[in-house]
């Protein structure tokens, strides 16, 4: 992902809502939101080049996202995908345990039943617990205040202070293409040559842009549901698809 917004045990009915866009060139090859053939409780968009995802849930209780991190240089050849670490930590892996140094400058979201925790390496390795509340991210350091994650993190609270029912609502953010006029210029320009300093939410662009919007939403019940809207290099949309799942950990409690 490339800028979302997420409401962690923030609401009385949601214990997560997430919103986010990918931003990626347009000719590297992905397979829409799914169910995993090979790993049926991993739900996620597939990274065809490297393998790994950008954003995924799984039914064990988890969703994670990642985002690149912006001003350390282009990414080194030689390294791990970073959507590995999305998979690996999908399928139970340890938080505390990932070698995060070893990868390409990345930033790391992990969501679980009764914790969440923020993953950054550059400029050193850090982990953090997140206390309940409203976050943004994009390229920079958490809650960075850049037009962008602002703006989305407006949207979120929008939402959430409203009906807190409709994804449309939240849909309709993610596609704003108009650059807020709030926030912080990011410190460094980008690492991505057509990546524009100062982008919108939606980046419209015919060689790299924005790929997917998606929606995560997670009940206090464990009931979720994982939706994901895709595009075309001119924006318009290519299709759609929506992935039910249940975090059987907290459904198998629940009264």
């Amino acid at each position: 992902m490339c800028v979302l917004a997420a409401a962690w045990n923030a609401h009385p009915r949601w214990r997560l809502v997430l919103a986010g866009n990918r931003d990626e060139y347009h000719a590297r090859p992905a397979a829409p939101l799914a169910r995993w053939d090979d790993t049926p409780d991993l739900i996620a968009g597939r990274d065809l080049q490297s393998g790994g995802t950008w954003l995924g849930v799984s039914e064990r209780g988890r969703c994670v996202v990642v985002t690149n991190l912006r001003g350390f240089g282009q990414a080194e050849p030689g390294r791990p995908s970073r959507g590995a670490l999305v998979t690996d930590l999908l399928g139970g892996g340890d938080p505390e345990a990932i070698a995060i140094d070893t990868y390409n400058p990345v930033n790391l979201i992990v969501f679980g039943e009764e914790r969440a925790d923020f993953l950054s390496n550059r400029p050193a390795p850090t982990r953090s617990a997140l206390a309940p509340g409203l976050y943004g991210l994009s390229n920079g350091r958490l809650d960075e205040p850049w037009p962008k994650t602002m703006r989305l993190k407006s949207v979120l609270l929008d939402w959430l202070t409203g009906v807190a029912d409709d994804p449309a609502l939240l849909f309709a953010g993610l596609r704003e293409e108009t650059l807020p006029a709030i926030g912080l210029d990011p410190a460094t320009p980008s690492d991505v040559p057509r990546e524009p300093n100062h982008s919108p939410i939606f980046i419209l662009d015919p060689v790299y842009g924005t790929r997917c919007s998606s929606v995560v939403a997670v009940d206090r019940d464990g009931r979720g549901l994982f939706l994901e809207r895709r595009f075309l290099a001119d924006g318009t949309m290519a299709g759609e698809s929506r992935q039910p799942f249940v975090w059987r950990g907290i459904a198998s409690g629940a009264s």
